[in-house]
């Protein structure tokens, strides 16, 4: 699991979810050749299966941190870069997330309508003006997987419960981002420093 998906993984399980690294989901097309049908099958990667008893969220997870960030047209699918298109096949191959969604639902015992896909975003291009983000959120609201809208998760959206989950004195959690935080907590190294019940004795 990368660095940015760790991230991830700690706020979604905050929110109750069970959270398990990178799958593959086969899917077959048939290609343009002529003559004669031809086939090809690919697997295609989810970066994070989270699932709880009334849902299963299928993520795409997409730093982009110290780069120009997520682009609208790629995860729209409308750029003339194709190879920037397809890092975001899941979400905008209609075919394709159709397919996975349903593997997913009986792969892990889930009804069609309980799966969900999720972008999660850690850098969107332009942050200043916030365009492509803006597009982004109006494009993927207008989508249907299952009988919802693909959700949108930006850094913003997902860090105020990974400090939460870093000053939580009830259970200690051995996890590197977490960690992190409580040691650039106790170097005087954030901005806001966590509250005193991160301080805790780890032994």
């Amino acid at each position: 699991m990368e660095s940015f998906e760790q991230f991830v993984a700690v706020y979604l399980e905050q929110q109750g979810y069970v959270v398990s690294s990178a799958v593959k989901f086969p899917f077959t097309r048939q290609t343009g050749r002529r003559g004669y049908p031809e086939f090809q099958t690919h697997g295609y990667e989810v970066d994070l299966i989270a699932a709880r008893g009334d849902d299963l969220i299928l993520a795409t997870v997409k730093s982009f941190l110290g780069s120009r960030g997520v682009v609208a047209d790629h995860v729209i699918g409308s750029s003339s870069d194709t190879r920037a298109n397809k890092l975001y096949v899941i979400l905008n191959d209609r075919e394709i997330r159709r397919s996975i969604v349903r593997q997913a639902a009986k792969r892990y015992g889930y009804e069609y309508s309980q799966v969900q896909l999720g972008l999660f975003v850690g850098r969107f291009s332009g942050p200043t003006v916030g365009e492509h983000e803006r597009r982004v959120r109006i494009w993927c609201n207008r989508q249907r997987v299952g009988t919802r809208p693909i959700k949108v998760f930006s850094l913003a959206d997902m860090v105020e419960t990974v400090i939460h989950a870093a000053t939580d004195a009830k259970q200690y959690r051995d996890n590197p981002v977490l960690m992190t935080m409580r040691l650039l907590n106790a170097a005087g190294q954030l901005k806001t420093p966590l509250s005193s019940a991160a301080d805790l004795d780890e032994g």
